[in-house]
């Protein structure tokens, strides 16, 4: 193996002393001369100089490693989460750990216990079950955390900053798209667990604000196939329905593909939206209304935040910041036949 340059030899090439080179690598580049760090960097770059991560770690009680925790990689919403995270977290001198718990409370723990034993020196992501509550042990660890929620939330006294989109104000201004185009038998689809109590909370108060009855579906999870699944029972049902909101896009994809199966035009005889705007949204036949949550700018503003947290004051108490959303109209919805006649 290629012998490893050390911190000594660098010093030597850039003519000061070894502590000034540590200072600078660790982060105290201010603290001397520009000249002196233009030097030392020089140095690192001629000799191609690399920092012994275990070595740091021992020395400074980092890891200079985050967690990046979501609860499906399948769902392309979250791959692009993370590429942000890991982008602002790279420039800073951090390395991403991605951890997918499958939205289950098991593996959610388990990065908990993960961070209690000094694997991470911050958290950032997505907690379908646990709470503040249960995140308690990480702030008195001095393991800050960055929570990227589906409503406002905050840690109170506990350094957990959330980031959140306002899903029922989304789902309330979607389903009041559907409405103002004439639409009175709409449904939702929805699975058990992640953002599905607060947009539905927000299509509920939008049927109910505009005197029209609700209708809910129950999909067994937030994929294609559960989304296939509930529109077939839908449609076989009999039940009036002149417009599906599905609670992501894949579900609406899914519920996409059951109504042509079932012979049935988008929108022309149901219209569809879903909610996330990934990629496939744009792409399928029709093209697929939904609600942009941005999510490259969720990511990094969420590993800044993070950041900033582990460079400054990693036990302050937490804040609730909330981050924009937008109805994106495409082809998917149209007004129903009775309107449109």
């Amino acid at each position: 193996m290629p012998r490893r340059v050390t911190q000594k030899e660098v010093a030597e090439r850039a003519g000061v002393a070894q502590a000034t080179v540590s200072l600078v690598l660790n982060g105290g580049r201010d603290k001397v001369a520009p000249e002196t760090a233009e030097r030392i960097e020089a140095a690192i770059a001629e000799l191609g100089y690399q920092p012994n991560r275990f070595a740091q770690a021992l020395r400074t009680q980092r890891t200079h490693v985050i967690a990046c925790v979501v609860p499906d990689l399948s769902n392309p919403f979250y791959p692009s989460l993370v590429v942000a995270v890991q982008k602002v977290a790279r420039a800073a001198g951090y390395e991403v750990i991605t951890i997918d718990t499958e939205g289950r409370e098991a593996n959610e723990r388990q990065v908990v216990q993960a961070a209690l034993h000094g694997r991470f020196d911050g958290i950032v992501g997505v907690f379908f079950n646990l709470g503040a509550r249960d995140l308690a042990p990480l702030g008195k660890a001095g393991v800050p955390i960055v929570r990227i929620e589906v409503s406002r939330k905050s840690g109170g006294p506990l350094p957990i900053d959330d980031l959140y989109i306002d899903n029922e104000a989304a789902a309330r201004a979607l389903t009041e798209h559907l409405l103002s185009l004439g639409h009175r038998d709409i449904t939702m689809i929805a699975a058990p667990g992640g953002p599905q109590r607060v947009r539905l909370g927000g299509y509920l108060a939008a049927m109910e604000a505009a005197g029209a009855a609700p209708n809910v579906s129950e999909a067994e999870n937030f994929t294609v196939e559960g989304g296939r699944s509930a529109a077939a029972a839908l449609v076989e049902s009999g039940a009036p329905v002149t417009a599906i909101i599905a609670a992501n896009d894949l579900m609406a994809i899914g519920v996409m593909q059951s109504l042509i199966a079932h012979g049935l035009a988008i929108p022309d005889d149901i219209s569809v939206a879903g909610f996330d705007d990934i990629l496939a949204a744009e792409l399928v036949t029709p093209s697929l209304t939904t609600v942009a949550q941005f999510q490259d700018r969720l990511g990094a503003a969420a590993a800044e935040k993070l950041l900033a947290r582990l460079a400054n004051d990693a036990e302050a108490p937490g804040e609730a910041e909330e981050m924009p959303h937008q109805i994106i109209i495409r082809k998917s919805v149209a007004a129903p036949a009775a309107v449109n006649v």
